[in-house]
């Protein structure tokens, strides 16, 4: 059941597409005795939500967010920050998710979830202020609540189900979007991509797609493209895709300021582009220097922006990611005049300790400042409203303008799109990626808590920069990273500028990359199958193991391993050095050692605590008791994926595969399920 409450006068975000009755919310509610919910709202006007958490209780949720599965102990903020180092003590990443269902292991019917429609800044106090008190704070009481409780003997699964009736079903990528991706920041021209295409060729390691960075773009311009260094992008994505690999450029969320731009000049021409108070354009500094930008939240901006993306699909390219859309500020003309002005009066003063510091940390502040946020409007059709009320939106919007203009671009095809800021409701439209993580182990261990969070907020297509996008990444990281990153949605290698290389040909025995990746295409038609089961059913894909055994106590606490899809627990190996882990097994189940571009070997084990060896060049993943999984032929690109010639793996007796064209973009007309025997 869903129950929506109405607080003043909300911005609507169009995040929920169910249209539901709002009710007058209740102060304080008692459950058996004891108050469940106090909630206030001060002469301020702000909002405060606070639950008394039982020591058992379990919060789960938070999307994007740092830390663990379970969100008790810290301090989240929802506010999409670019910042790169996702240390411990972050508060906020790049989305905000203001999704948390409380479970109570002891009582599983009482169990119930809140999603806060709201897109400024909302903080989650989960335990940190107060060990037992979960506390939200927002600055303003203009939002709305949703409240849901489960109206089957699953709580956990049905919460989820309904969450994800009421905003709407999850993005649908192409299947060539499940291929391995290579990227990185520096790929420069036209021969760097040939280059990368060439060597994973001659290594025989499979690819479905090349990224080009900010380089392919005249002057770091929305839409352009360099003709010195690309001299006929079509010919380059025609030439690639004979052999099944696809281009993916980037595109950013700044419009360089530049007389004769042609986006520039019509974003101008028509008032497309957010204002300062006083009605002028806003300017920030990004890659191009000064820039302009869009006013998303306008939906005639949005289908001006979204037509442009018809440029690149146009030379041939079926699929984009956009980037620092939270959206990130190296500078704004304020800003920078207000630094400059401070550095001035330290220039001749004597720093002690104290200034010093102060001094010092006067360049680096001036990046993305939460003063910036309030220095610009948007015109939107609710009114003029300051940025820092609606400033989770913006990636969204920008998302949902591509994900608009495709229906038209595209009608007849998905294209792949996916994002780096999000809200939830951008989930229709696309994808994210993890953001821009480390060459760090702990970063392995975060990308795999981040999976389940993400997928009960609809956000199913997803993964991390494997390998790490900023500092050196190892050899053994590199692998141990790609033994995850086979399993997700988006897989791809990313890193940036000035780290060390990271292709997969880059490192010595380059035959284990080649195997694991092979891995990966064996698996296709099984992580498609589940993927669009679980978007067209809105279901979860990754799960905690108390979704699926929720009366077995041991697995509350258990945060490196889950459950994908149906058949398939991962329990992947995170730290360095380390030849194998233990692996609790909630049922008895059969052992899979994948190594040198075969099954090794197929071992039914028992219930309980399992030590499991896997050497570097091995994948280790296992299958229920009583289910089974089909594998495809290894290919080299998912255009030669083999439907007809599928091996079955497993003890079980049947599994229901879901196959489509790979592209349709109406699969339950054009989709079908085959049940694959066991024989």
């Amino acid at each position: 059941m869903i129950q929506k409450y109405q607080f003043g006068a909300p911005f609507e975000t169009d995040a929920v597409v169910k249209k539901l009755q709002s009710n007058k919310y209740p102060t304080q509610t008692i459950v058996n005795g004891t108050t469940k919910i106090i909630l206030t709202e001060d002469k301020s006007h702000s909002f405060t939500w606070t639950y008394t958490l039982k020591d058992t209780d379990i919060v789960y949720g938070l999307g994007e967010a740092n830390r663990g599965i379970n969100k008790r102990g810290w301090i989240y903020k929802s506010w999409c920050t670019d910042d790169p180092v996702h240390t411990e003590n972050k508060e906020s990443l790049y989305g905000a998710h203001n999704f948390i269902m409380i479970y109570h292991p002891e009582t599983p019917d009482s169990t119930f979830a809140l999603f806060f429609d709201y897109p400024g800044k909302v903080t989650f106090d989960i335990g940190y202020t107060k060990t037992n008190e979960l506390k939200i704070q927002i600055e303003d009481n203009n939002l709305y609540v949703y409240e849901i409780t489960p109206d089957n003997s699953s709580p956990l699964t049905n919460i989820i189900t309904q969450f994800r009736a009421l905003i709407g079903q999850s993005y649908l990528p192409p299947r060539w979007a499940f291929g391995m991706g290579q990227s990185r920041w520096g790929y420069k021209n036209a021969n760097d991509i040939r280059t990368v295409y060439q060597k994973y060729k001659q290594a025989g390691i499979p690819l479905d797609s090349i990224y080009l960075d900010i380089d392919y773009m005249v002057n770091y311009k929305d839409f352009t493209i360099d003709t010195q260094k690309f001299p006929s992008l079509k010919d380059l994505v025609l030439e690639l895709k004979k052999d099944g690999v696809r281009l993916v450029p980037i595109i950013d969320a700044g419009v360089k300021i530049e007389e004769n731009y042609d986006i520039y000049e019509e974003g101008k021409t028509h008032d497309f582009f957010c204002k300062r108070k006083d009605g002028t354009n806003f300017v920030a500094g990004v890659w191009p220097g000064k820039t302009h930008f869009p006013d998303f939240l306008n939906p005639e901006v949005r289908s001006w922006f979204g037509s442009k993306y018809k440029i690149l699909t146009d030379e041939g390219i079926e699929g984009f990611w956009n980037d620092m859309n939270e959206p990130a500020i190296f500078y704004s003309e304020e800003g920078l005049s207000e630094t400059f002005t401070k550095l001035k009066e330290c220039e001749k003063e004597n720093l002690d300790i104290k200034s010093f510091f102060q001094t010092r940390s006067l360049m680096h502040s001036i990046s993305n400042n939460e003063k910036d946020y309030k220095r610009f409007y948007h015109k939107t059709t609710q009114g003029i409203i300051c940025h820092d009320k609606l400033h989770n939106l913006f990636g969204y919007n920008m998302t949902r303008a591509a994900g608009e203009a495709f229906k038209t671009i595209s009608p007849d095809k998905r294209l792949l799109m996916f994002s780096r800021s999000s809200y939830i409701g951008m989930h229709r439209y696309g994808g994210i990626w993890m953001g821009d993580n480390q060459s760090w182990w702990q970063h392995i261990l975060l990308n795999l808590k981040m999976l389940p969070s993400l997928n009960m907020c609809g956000f199913l297509y997803t993964g991390a920069d494997t390998g790490g996008f900023g500092g050196n990444t190892t050899r053994d990281l590199l692998l141990r990273w790609y033994a995850l990153s086979i399993f997700t949605p988006l897989f791809r290698n990313h890193s940036a500028l000035g780290t060390r290389e990271q292709e997969c040909y880059q490192f010595e025995q380059t035959n284990d990359f080649k195997s694991i990746v092979q891995l990966r295409y064996r698996l296709i038609p099984y992580l498609y199958s589940e993927y669009m089961k679980a978007a067209l059913n809105n279901t979860m894909m990754f799960r905690p193991l108390t979704f699926d055994y929720p009366k077995d106590f041991r697995v509350l606490e258990i945060e490196d391993q889950l459950m994908l899809g149906n058949e398939i627990m991962i329990a992947p190996i995170y730290t360095q050095n380390t030849r194998g882990r233990y692996v609790y097994l909630p049922e008895n189940m059969t052992k899979i050692v994948w190594q040198d571009g075969e099954i090794l070997s197929t071992k039914s084990l028992t219930k309980g605590d399992n030590y499991i060896e896997c050497d570097l060049n091995q994948v280790v993943f296992f299958i229920k008791g009583n289910a089974i999984i089909p594998l495809a032929p290894i290919c080299n690109c998912t255009d030669k994926l083999d439907y007809s010639k599928l091996e079955i793996l497993g003890e079980g007796a049947s599994y229901e595969l879901y196959t489509d064209n790979g592209f349709t973009t109406n699969p339950k007309k054009d989709g079908m399920i085959r049940i694959l025997k066991n024989t």
